[in-house]
């Protein structure tokens, strides 16, 4: 039995996470700014205690953290013994480089794997993304008809805790897709499909896509990246497909479709 400190324990990931481990018999600090056991990135109090003791952690940066507050978390990770790290990141950067939000990670002393996930397909039952817009009928982004290969965050987790758990994945860098890539209106229509209603998809400009963000109260930096990112779709960027779910599980990922499938009956879309 291994204690591990799981970071953003409520987020998409996080949630997945953190009851797999508890199934395979660890101990798990389930950590958030209000949980039993308190993180907060703006309270570098709270870092020693959720770290005690704790031999790997599954660090999910928030969006907007600091390279300053990478470093201090990792070096603090290093003085309470922790053994393990594997850091959420995200696809899309070439594999001879270091990128600064991943450097504290590579440039530690300690076992580390970096996950690189796509875009997920969860986003689509998130109230905090698109599940407002898919009941209404209409998803409106700048991801014109670009294509993205979306990835089920049950994949993201099984690695996650496999990189946690199991030797074999110190230093590696998995990069994280579904197993096709789909545009934004094909994917709502196999959910409007499978949920028995009509859901499209409108092209806007980033601009205007920025501006409703921001009117509905998501803070401009967290605005612009989304839109950013939603842009490069637009433009081909992420219309490839990765093997990471292959390389760590020996599986292929879980297709849109099942995740369509099963979210359906799950009433998400109902």
């Amino acid at each position: 039995m291994t204690e591990i400190l799981v970071l953003g324990a409520s987020g998409k990931t996080g949630s997945r996470v953190v009851p797999r481990l508890r199934s395979l018999g660890h101990s798990v600090r389930a950590a958030s700014r209000s949980g039993a056991t308190r993180f907060d990135w703006a309270d570098r109090t709270t870092w020693g205690p959720a770290l005690a003791g704790a031999e790997a952690v599954y660090l999910v940066p928030t969006e907007t953290l600091g390279l300053p507050e990478r470093a201090a978390f990792v070096t603090a990770a290093e003085e309470a013994g922790v053994r393990r790290l594997v850091q959420l990141s995200v696809r899309g950067i070439d594999e001879d480089r270091v990128p600064p939000t991943e450097a504290a990670v590579r440039e530690s002393g300690l076992e580390w794997t970096v996950l690189r996930p796509c875009w997920f397909a969860q986003n689509f039952a998130a109230a905090d993304f698109f599940l407002p817009e898919v009941l209404a009928g209409e998803v409106a982004t700048p991801a014109g008809d670009g294509r993205e290969p979306f990835v089920d965050a049950e994949d993201i987790a099984d690695v996650a805790v496999a990189a946690l758990t199991a030797d074999g994945h110190h230093g590696r860098t998995y990069e994280l897709s579904g197993p096709e890539t789909l545009s934004f209106a094909e994917a709502l229509a196999l959910i409007g499909e499978a949920a028995g209603r009509d859901v499209r998809h409108r092209h806007v400009p980033v601009a205007a896509y920025v501006a409703s963000l921001t009117g509905a109260g998501v803070p401009q930096e967290d605005a612009e990246a989304v839109a950013g990112f939603l842009d490069g779709i637009s433009r081909g960027a992420d219309d490839f497909l990765s093997d990471g779910v292959r390389q760590a599980l020996g599986r292929e990922p879980r297709s849109f479709r099942d995740y369509v499938k099963t979210t359906a009956a799950e009433g998400v879309w109902a």
